[in-house]
């Protein structure tokens, strides 16, 4: 794996094993779960871009590289998946997959647990589950829903049905797609968008969007108004209404 954070605060994970199709295994999982605790501590760090290196963003798991995860596949998820996925969802600032190839399967899944995707033409989407008669898992089954409607993500998943770059971005699985040739520039340029957003009402604006399908109104509202309380007393705060006074763009601390 290859981690790089650029001097404007965008940090590149690059799932490293194009002859495997950067397929996981044991210690890339945990090298990613690292990378994520890593940007999630750095200040520096606005925005963390996952893709992969050569053709595939990520085929899901090895299962040669570690065989015995066969034998004992809830106990492989805990230890290995789900330390991953707990970090990339505590990360608290944006995320975006630039999904250059095939993702199938976790590779699938690491996808959808990003906040953006941005997917070149000739990505595809394979669920890959129920191909080999297993459930989804890696937080597939909350997260393509939310995404897509029970509707769609059930014939997705039912049907074990691919889909192209552009059928994802027309579903509303992704929020952009291009060309293959243009997949790093419309990335570089979402994520240096989101590198200028005030990072406290981010992290709270996702933390309520996420927990939102699961409460009442009367619990949403009650939500709102502590995220606001804070964010209302930030130096971010602050300096919004003083660039929107001068008329001038603002330069959010994350403070």
């Amino acid at each position: 794996m290859l981690y790089e954070v650029k001097p404007d605060g965008v940090a590149w994970v690059t799932l490293n094993r194009p002859d495997a199709l950067n397929s996981f295994t044991g210690d890339l999982l945990a090298e990613l779960a690292a990378a994520f605790h890593q940007a999630r501590q750095n200040e520096e760090v606005r925005v963390v871009v996952i893709t992969g290196a050569g053709r595939a963003f990520c085929a899901g798991q090895d299962l040669r590289a570690n065989p015995d995860a066969i034998n004992d596949l809830k106990t492989w998820l805990k230890t290995t998946y789900r330390p991953m996925l707990m970090a990339l969802q505590d990360l608290a600032k944006p995320t975006v997959a630039m999904v250059n190839g095939v993702a199938a399967g976790a590779g699938f899944s690491l996808a959808l647990a990003c906040d953006f995707r941005v997917a070149s033409a000739k990505a595809r989407f394979v669920p890959a589950f129920g191909k080999i008669a297993l459930v989804p898992d890696s937080g597939m089954s909350i997260n393509l829903p939310r995404l897509i409607g029970y509707g769609r993500a059930l014939e997705l998943l039912g049907l074990s049905r691919d889909l192209t770059g552009e059928e994802a971005f027309a579903w509303g699985l992704v929020n952009r797609v291009c060309p293959p040739d243009e997949l790093v520039d419309k990335t570089t340029e979402l994520a240096g968008q989101l590198a200028q957003v005030a990072p406290l009402a981010f992290s709270h604006t996702k933390d309520l969007l996420q927990r939102a399908p699961l409460l009442t109104l009367n619990e949403a509202l009650a939500l709102e108004e502590a995220a606001q309380g804070r964010v209302g007393s930030s130096a971010d705060f602050r300096e919004g209404l003083a660039a929107f006074e001068e008329k001038r763009p603002p330069r959010f601390s994350g403070k």
